[in-house]
């Protein structure tokens, strides 16, 4: 493992984070107050609890998921595009490091920005409801894990785009919608019978309900099932990353 290459390459992207440090606390934190004004003061008031939960607290997990899923995606896919964008990915391929080395140095340093934000978001709603967290390490686990997978995911997008209009088309459409409609304000228990077997279908279900869990305990899902579902996800985005560099599919012309 060539770990020159793998720092060199994590570090010039946090540098970049770094550089912008203000913008990235400041954003997350007022659009995480705005939330709790609509969602925790709105609807809040209107709904008591929510499975023995305050609804302010409840929804605390599903704004994380939802913003450390985006900003993993968005921060992996610019770095590994704009590489391409201007040709330098071609000298990054020439050097002498292999695809794994690669995937370390973009997707360890998208993770790492993706936590950072989790956190300041967590931090954030501490300031606005009580919360306590009855399983810290499986929080710690399960926040990691999807840090990981989506930056993983973000990496594929940004080899598949082929422009900065196409960066933005998978997480708004696709990604954005599946985790309003996962459980991240509601519990899918409050569903109709039909829409509940529908949305077992949504993969961002399980990894919110997991992540849920190590707050209040409560899952919609077996937390079992949101593990390994997680774990299929990371792993099916690994293979995928693999096959693109034994290929060279949108990263050689």
């Amino acid at each position: 493992m060539n770990w020159a290459a793998v720092s060199s390459i994590y570090l010039a992207e946090m540098e970049r984070f770094f550089r912008t440090v203000a913008q990235s606390f400041i954003s997350p934190v007022i659009s995480t107050s705005l939330y709790f004004v609509v969602f925790g003061a709105a609807i809040g008031s209107r709904i008591d609890q929510v499975e023995g939960v305050s609804y302010g607290a409840f929804i605390v997990p599903g704004l994380i998921m939802l913003s450390v899923m985006t900003q993993a995606i968005s921060n992996a896919s610019f770095g590994i595009y704009f590489p391409k964008f201007i040709g330098t990915i071609y000298e990054l391929l020439s050097a002498p490091v292999n695809f794994l080395e690669v995937v370390l140095g973009f997707v360890g340093a998208a993770a790492t920005k993706a936590l950072f934000i989790g956190v300041v978001i967590l931090g954030t709603a501490s300031l606005f409801v009580d919360l306590e967290i009855q399983h810290p390490f499986a929080m710690v686990l399960f926040l990691v894990l999807t840090c990981l997978s989506f930056a993983l995911f973000g990496f594929i997008i940004g080899i598949w785009a082929q422009n900065f209009e196409q960066l933005q088309l998978i997480p708004l459409l696709v990604v954005t919608p599946l985790v309003f409609l996962g459980g991240s304000f509601y519990s899918i228990s409050m569903l109709p019978p039909i829409w509940q077997k529908i949305t077992l279908f949504n993969p961002v279900v399980y990894l919110i309900s997991g992540f849920r869990w190590s707050f209040f305990g409560q899952a919609d899902v077996p937390v079992a099932l949101s593990l390994l579902a997680i774990a299929g996800f990371t792993a099916l985005c690994m293979g995928f990353i693999w096959w693109i560099f034994r290929t060279g599919w949108r990263i050689r012309s």
